[in-house]
């Protein structure tokens, strides 16, 4: 059973709140982690504009411990070890693909999303491995809701890898 979704006004009444919950993204009644993966793509896009590779990889690199930070306290907040609205751990899991495999086109990236959205839902081998490792509240908790989607996008990234190997 999913976690419920907290009221709208949860979204603003803490900062790590709104990180986590993709500025509203994990809000969705439907998917909320494609939809934060696809808030994710955007927010990547648009950054892209602005910032040079490097400075981009400092901005994922931060990523991760805001979100290791922003989930725990989220999550904590709500009382549910990993709810379904947080979505900080699909967005900056994106943004690691996207940085890391481009450049690529519309659907390279299409196709980079379509493979982290199977890994992260239907968490085969390691990235089931990864969910369950770290269960709770507290820094372990916030660690675990990050965890299982950084294994996703190695899955990614190992399948992105492979295929330029072997059609390059």
């Amino acid at each position: 059973m999913p976690s419920p979704r907290p009221p709208r006004r949860f979204l603003f009444s803490h900062p790590a709140h709104f990180i986590a919950l993709g500025g509203g993204s994990g809000l969705s009644p439907v998917a909320p982690g494609t939809v934060g993966t696809l808030w994710g793509w955007l927010a990547f896009l648009v950054l892209q504009l602005w910032l040079a590779p490097a400075a981009l990889g400092w901005v994922v690199a931060a990523a991760l411990p805001l979100g290791w930070w922003a989930c725990t306290v989220a999550a904590r907040h709500m009382g549910v070890a990993d709810p379904g609205s947080i979505v900080w751990d699909e967005i900056a899991a994106i943004w690691l693909v996207l940085w890391l495999a481009m450049p690529m086109g519309f659907w390279g990236q299409l196709v980079a999303f379509g493979l982290f959205r199977y890994f992260d839902a239907a968490k085969p081998g390691p990235v089931a491995w990864a969910d369950r490792l770290f269960k709770g509240f507290g820094w372990k908790g916030g660690l675990g809701i990050m965890l299982d989607d950084l294994v996703a996008a190695f899955c990614t990234l190992l399948v992105i890898a492979l295929w330029r190997h072997f059609t390059g």
